[in-house]
């Protein structure tokens, strides 16, 4: 029998995934309250840059030695979240961001097959289960679907952006073993800050915003939370199988949601209903079922 502290323990990496998201859906009222004080682009630039800060100031025995090797880790994942996050915030300029939260939530079922395309790495039947379940419940949970999808500039934009989230998922998969994790952090923190900037001139935003106390206020909360956010990714995803992690993730916006209510936002019943979905995915996920387990073992070589 598995007492509930050896569960925990073996657990530790999916738990460790869920308390992000809470942590991730609370940080969305301090993002709308800091575009007060800046345009889109630089502020997840100084958003990122801050993070990279709290995370150095945290690993400053663990910054020597970096390799060839953790310094491309650390471009490719800052690529990834670059684009990712830059694309979402040029594409809320001209759709909803119900529609944008629709779109973005693609990268669910994307990791799966991308991890299936792209590595040969087939999914299990409960994985695809989970993110069918955990998609749906986003539909719901935003109150969009394909009906709405029209392929304007704005769509398509965010569309890349799903794609890049999903790739910024696997590829932290697949770097997590093979690199120092708080120095590869470090890296594409520091990544995703600078190429936010250079991007920031093909949105039109040309001048850094001034940097009045309420904006650095924010700044320093959203970076010690981007940075925790980070260094748990990396570590967690370890362990945890990068479809799994993409379903755990959709629960970011069903505490963005929950928040959003607590703070006096009208949240309707089908929007209720998406949000268990949502959990009912990452549990189904989780799932072994011994009939899927024994089919499995008896189609293995004698």
């Amino acid at each position: 029998m598995i007492t509930s502290s050896a569960w925990l323990k073996a657990k530790a990496p999916q738990i460790s995934l869920i308390l992000i998201t809470v942590l991730w859906g609370g940080s969305f009222l301090t993002v709308q309250y800091g575009l007060n004080f800046s345009t889109p682009m630089l502020f997840v630039g100084l958003r990122f840059a801050a993070a990279a800060i709290a995370v150095s100031l945290l690993s400053l025995k663990s910054l020597t030695g970096f390799t060839a090797y953790e310094v491309f880790a650390g471009f490719c994942i800052g690529a990834v979240i670059a684009i990712g996050y830059g694309t979402q915030t040029i594409g809320l300029q001209s759709i909803s961001s119900s529609e944008s939260a629709f779109l973005t939530a693609l990268y669910v079922p994307l990791v799966p097959f991308l991890m299936w395309l792209c590595f040969k790495s087939r999914p299990s039947f409960m994985t695809w289960l989970g993110a069918v379940l955990a998609f749906i419940g986003l539909v719901f949970l935003t109150g969009n679907g394909f009906g709405a999808i029209q392929l304007n500039f704005g769509q398509l934009i965010t569309l890349l952006g799903s794609v890049a989230i999903a790739f910024e998922i696997i590829l932290i998969s697949y770097f997590a073993n093979k690199v120092n994790l708080r120095r590869v952090t470090v890296l594409q923190l520091a990544f995703a800050s600078l190429l936010c900037f250079l991007m920031a001139p093909f949105n039109g935003e040309t001048h850094l915003p001034a940097l009045e106390w309420p904006l650095l206020a924010v700044l320093c909360a959203l970076g010690l939370a981007s940075a925790v956010i980070q260094l748990v990714m990396n570590w967690a995803q370890r362990m945890v199988d990068p479809s799994q992690a993409a379903i755990i993730y959709a629960g970011e916006p069903v505490w963005a949601a929950i928040i959003g209510r607590i703070a006096g936002e009208r949240l309707p019943a089908l929007a209720l209903i998406g949000g268990c979905m949502v959990v009912l995915g990452v549990i189904v996920s989780e799932c072994k079922p011994k009939f899927l387990t024994k089919k499995k073992s008896a189609s293995l070589p004698s």
